[in-house]
């Protein structure tokens, strides 16, 4: 088999799928010239006024004739677009093309073409795929089988002509690059654009710093941060995958180059504004607030409080992976929603550590406002929680316990025994017993033996009645939508 070396070399991209490291212009006295980049973005001929271009350093505005120019950072990469709102996607193969890898000389011209949308697109819906994660090609057929149709089904479900966008968010892959061509190949097959975000397991592991991690990425799929504008929202991807250069370990962190590019691509946009921001390693999980093991650098964003500060003047909700279970925490007008996985627990069964299915997010977005669900891979929308009856939680074998997956604190979880409503079931940090019986032990599951069971505080519990003949429990999601399972208890 190639490793990864290897198989760079022996592998060609062609076309936009390639970006040569940055060519830096030498003077006749031995120094560095200064890079302008110049051109325009058009609809039809015409130029489009006030969009955001950027070399991933400054950020500046189109003039009334849709041109724009840049002196260009020497790290510069790209020139880029914030797509604005009101146009098509630009895309290759349903995957975003907003940028331009830039070439050499001293003068670089590049203009962007969109193309005007025939809908109102204040209305819209979009997916988050974290972790899609193939380690090898079981597991793409797999992703093939079971996802794609799933977003295809999902997809198709809604009124035609409904606008589309997915966030890939992050760990695309599982250190395999060959398999990014799978991955894009899925992506294609779901026929809506996707964006994407690198993870952790997207980085070259053999670059000498962060800087040069994202190489391979950036072939694939262009810079690893950017923005661009659906109807009211605003969108941002970031890198929060930070390469310390030792085999496979890095932090979560923003760097300020970044939070600098941050600074002034929000300064575009009003106060008060809906602002969608994806990464994959979370800001904040409920690990650290359920206080079970100390809060670790890899895992959430060590520097979060400065990006914090930069989102305060919006409505922020955050995207992030990379945990292999679902998490949502909620503080004044920011939420993050921290996805259970594509791949489940690594494509090793049906559900997360957590006991999350295996799915994604849907978000449905009218005007500003934003309503989700989470979609269980292969379950109807509908299904929500799962009910275990007595004994399958073997720490309350006296109980019954659902586990209410996307739950947050504007939920509403009760139960009823034999039709009689009982009250608020109980919420415990705990374990799912079904990812118990899958993934507990050394032996288990047996494709990847590293996999366990993961503590949750989406878990509930309620105690029947002697006697009790049926539990129902019933979950009111915080929008009002009421679901509904019962376990038969016997007797």
């Amino acid at each position: 088999m190639l490793n990864r070396r290897d198989f760079l070399k022996n592998i060609g991209f062609t076309g936009s799928l390639m970006a040569a490291p940055p060519a830096l212009v030498k003077t006749a006295d031995g120094g560095v010239a200064e890079r302008v980049l110049k051109g325009r973005v058009l609809s039809r001929g015409s130029g489009i006024a006030g969009v955001a271009v950027t070399d991933g350093a400054t950020v500046v505005k189109t003039d009334k004739d849709g041109k724009y120019e840049i002196t260009a950072g020497q790290d510069a990469e790209f020139v880029y677009i914030s797509v604005p709102a009101g146009y098509v996607f630009p895309e290759r193969n349903w995957i975003a093309s907003f940028y331009k890898p830039l070439g050499k000389g001293v003068l670089l011209e590049n203009d962007f073409h969109l193309e005007k949308l025939e809908v109102d697109d204040r209305k819209h819906n979009f997916v988050v795929w974290a972790d899609t994660q193939m380690i090898s090609k079981k597991d793409v057929e797999l992703l093939m089988t079971q996802s794609v149709p799933d977003l295809q089904a999902v997809v198709k479900s809604y009124p035609r002509g409904t606008l589309w966008h997915g966030i890939g968010c992050g760990d695309l892959v599982w250190d395999h690059f060959e398999l990014f061509e799978d991955y894009r190949r899925a992506v294609e097959l779901c026929g809506i654009p996707f964006y994407n975000v690198i993870g952790n397991h997207d980085m070259d592991l053999d670059a000498r710093t962060d800087d040069g991690s994202d190489a391979t990425f950036k072939r694939q799929f262009g810079p690893t941060y950017y923005s661009f504008n659906r109807g009211e929202v605003h969108y941002v991807v970031l890198d929060d995958v930070f390469f310390i250069g030792v085999d496979k370990k890095y932090i979560g962190y923003l760097t300020e180059g970044q939070l600098r590019w941050l600074e002034q691509d929000l300064a575009l946009v009003k106060p008060g504004s809906t602002v969608v921001v994806s990464l994959h390693i979370p800001t904040n999980t409920g690990l650290a607030r359920m206080e079970q093991r100390a809060e670790e650098l890899g895992g959430v964003v060590s520097n979060r409080r400065q990006l914090y500060k930069l989102l305060t003047p919006y409505k922020v909700h955050i995207m992030s992976g990379h945990t292999h279970f679902n998490d949502n925490w909620e503080e004044g007008d920011m939420m993050e929603h921290n996805h259970g996985t594509v791949c489940g627990a690594w494509w090793t069964g049906p559900i997360c550590g957590d006991g999350t299915p295996s799915g994604y997010g849907v978000y449905e977005v009218d005007g500003s406002d934003i309503k989700w669900h989470y979609k269980s891979t292969g379950l109807a929308k509908e299904q929500q929680h799962r009910v275990y009856a007595k004994g399958r939680a073997k720490e309350a074998p006296d109980e019954i316990s659902a586990n209410v997956w996307n739950w947050d604190k504007k939920w509403k979880v009760e139960w009823y025994e034999d039709g009689v409503l009982k009250g608020h079931m109980e919420q415990r940090v705990a374990f799912d017993p079904w990812a118990v019986e899958l993934y507990a032990g050394p032996e288990l599951p047996k494709k990847h033996k590293f996999v366990e069971p993961t503590l949750n505080d989406h878990m509930f519990f309620a105690r029947p009645s002697e006697g009790a003949r049926q539990v129902m429990v019933r979950v009111t999601d915080r929008f009002g939508r009421v679901y509904e399972e019962s376990v038969h208890l016997g007797g």
